[in-house]
């Protein structure tokens, strides 16, 4: 007998048996993901970790999962050298897109910017915005 449990706290262990299983779905489906974790960091003079990207390749995309640059850093271009430093890892790694999604207003500029186009909205995500989803071509090295 089946049960459907909705829970706030999953185990890594639970969490780990929906990944395990998608992913088993998803090769045999469509072929090997070869997701690879890629980051940016911006690091201060300490060496301490401040902002950056985090993302993943796969299926032959780039995706950036989370874009931080702190406030000190901000109007100077840091987003669109941390994009072009990711872009040029994943164009080595082979793909030919990349993606990424905000709600931000001065971010959506930002990654317009850098030549990212909209290919998606989902407004009033959060209530009163709208969330965009952009991508951009790259050239596979």
């Amino acid at each position: 007998m089946m049960k459907i449990d909705v829970t706030d706290a999953p185990s890594e262990s639970e969490l780990a048996a929906i990944s395990e299983g998608l992913t088993a779905f998803n090769a045999a489906d469509v072929g090997p993901s070869e997701r690879r974790p890629l980051a940016v960091l911006i690091r201060d003079d300490a060496g301490r970790t401040i902002g950056g990207i985090s993302g993943y390749t796969a299926w032959g995309w780039l995706f950036t999962q989370w874009l931080f640059v702190p406030e000190s850093l901000r109007g100077q271009g840091m987003a669109g050298k941390l994009l072009e430093a990711a872009e040029a890892e994943a164009s080595a790694r082979g793909c030919f897109g990349a993606w990424i999604d905000t709600f931000n207003p001065q971010a959506l500029k930002a990654y317009q910017r850098q030549g990212y186009t909209i290919f998606g909205e989902l407004p009033d995500f959060p209530a009163g915005r709208s969330r965009f989803f952009l991508k951009k071509t790259l050239s596979p090295r």
